[in-house]
């Protein structure tokens, strides 16, 4: 697993399956645009920080979405009569491989309980693809 020579970038090695496995990862903390991962079998998945953040597979985080019947990736609803409040963007200061299996983010909100595993990332895609545009 080795690193870009860009400070910026973080690339993570491949696993095992075709469909679940990476061919490359591109994780640009520094410049926030989010992650891109073009699998092995040559589709290629993009990623928002706000939409990892929001997709996140740790139990606190799957509970609290269950609760408020969202998906992966959805954000939090407003309460009825509640007003926005401004929320920094999410973003990570560290992304770090697990194993050859996962991706794990420390969040600018302290939040690091996720392991992002390659099947997971690739099931919650969020292309057009992936994730036929609701109407």
């Amino acid at each position: 697993m080795g690193a870009s020579d860009n400070p910026a970038a973080v690339s993570v090695g491949p696993s095992s399956d075709l469909k679940n496995d990476p061919k490359s990862v591109k994780i640009d903390i520094t410049g926030g645009t989010g992650v891109e991962i073009i699998w092995k079998d040559l589709h290629r998945s993009a990623y928002s920080f706000v939409y990892l953040r929001d997709a996140c597979p740790c139990a606190l985080c799957d509970d609290e979405r269950e609760k408020a019947n969202r998906e992966p990736g959805d954000p939090p609803k407003l309460a009825p009569g509640a007003l926005p409040m401004f929320k920094e963007r999410a973003r990570p200061t560290h992304a770090e491989p697990v194993g050859r299996y996962a991706i794990r983010f420390v969040w600018n909100d302290g939040h690091e309980l996720g392991i992002y595993s390659w099947p997971f990332l690739r099931e919650y895609c969020p292309c057009e693809v992936c994730r036929p545009v609701k109407s």
